[in-house]
């Protein structure tokens, strides 16, 4: 089994004004129209067999909605492989109660994004939300590292994310873009043995800039393979998970990257299934 842990789509009728927004924003292509069905068919060409929808409230108003949406695409699309996280934003108000109400409706998890909600991920008001994911058994996946469409601003780096560990104790966190996006040499000092897992979401090989002369050439580059075997290596095979932040990056291409990785066929597939399939009790 290959389960993705990290991906995006956009209800049907806005999937195309919002990815084109989002990609302008960070001078970068698509390989998907970032709807559902054009997810399942990246699916269907990659050999995936579950992909796990990671929504983002970059408002407090948007958390409940949101949150209806994921159960509702649950249900809808689960027969095709389709899973949803939940959302939660740092100044929601009753988080307690909706990151309940995220667990009754079956969500396993939640996905946060300290970048686009403005606010470090080891300030109080993310930590109380991560406690109280913590005491629910919930899984929270995080942005890490920088952000390709926000340059400079760094809300979520390996050192918080263990400051969030140490403060919080071990539970379900996953921090993706391999530890943190372009902050890749931090990983393995802050965050090996830390309880925490990495994702290698949009982290491997190169990105597809557009072709606007915004990214000079080299700068699409991320880590190679290579790099890419060595920190899974550094964190633990046990403790990295497939993803691919689709539709940034290709389902397809994200596997043959981690096939290059040099990681011995057990290696692989825990990175590639298992250890997700653990987490979410499939």
């Amino acid at each position: 089994m290959i389960i993705d842990i990290h991906t995006h789509t956009f209800p049907e009728k806005i999937a195309a004004k919002a990815i084109g927004k989002l990609s302008l924003a960070a001078h970068c292509k698509t390989h998907t129209d970032a709807s559902i069905p054009g997810l399942i068919r990246s699916m269907e060409r990659s050999g995936v067999d579950r992909s796990v929808l990671a929504p983002v409230a970059t408002s407090p108003q948007q958390v409940e909605k949101i949150n209806d949406a994921a159960a509702a695409n649950c249900e809808a699309f689960e027969n095709q492989g389709i899973l949803s996280f939940g959302c939660i934003h740092p100044e929601y108000e009753n988080y307690r109660d909706e990151l309940a109400r995220i667990q009754a409706l079956g969500l396993k998890g939640i996905k946060i994004h300290p970048v686009y909600q403005g606010m470090d991920i080891d300030d109080v008001r993310f930590l109380r939300i991560l406690d109280r994911a913590a005491e629910l058994g919930l899984v929270v996946l995080t942005h890490g590292g920088q952000d390709i469409g926000f340059p400079g601003v760094v809300h979520v780096s390996p050192a918080m994310c263990r400051h969030v560990m140490d403060q919080i104790g071990a539970f379900k966190l996953i921090v993706a873009h391999m530890g943190g996006w372009r902050d890749w040499e931090q990983v393995p000092e802050y965050l090996a043995g830390s309880g925490a897992m990495i994702d290698t979401s949009f982290s491997i090989g190169s990105f597809t800039p557009l072709e606007d002369g915004y990214w000079k050439p080299g700068e699409e580059k991320m880590l190679s393979p290579q790099e890419a075997g060595s920190l899974i290596r550094a964190m633990g095979a046990e403790n990295v998970i497939f993803g691919s932040d689709s539709p940034w990056s290709d389902q397809t291409e994200c596997i043959r990257h981690l096939k290059e990785t040099g990681l011995s066929p057990e290696e692989l597939a825990l990175v590639l299934g298992e250890n997700a399939r653990k987490l979410l009790n499939l």
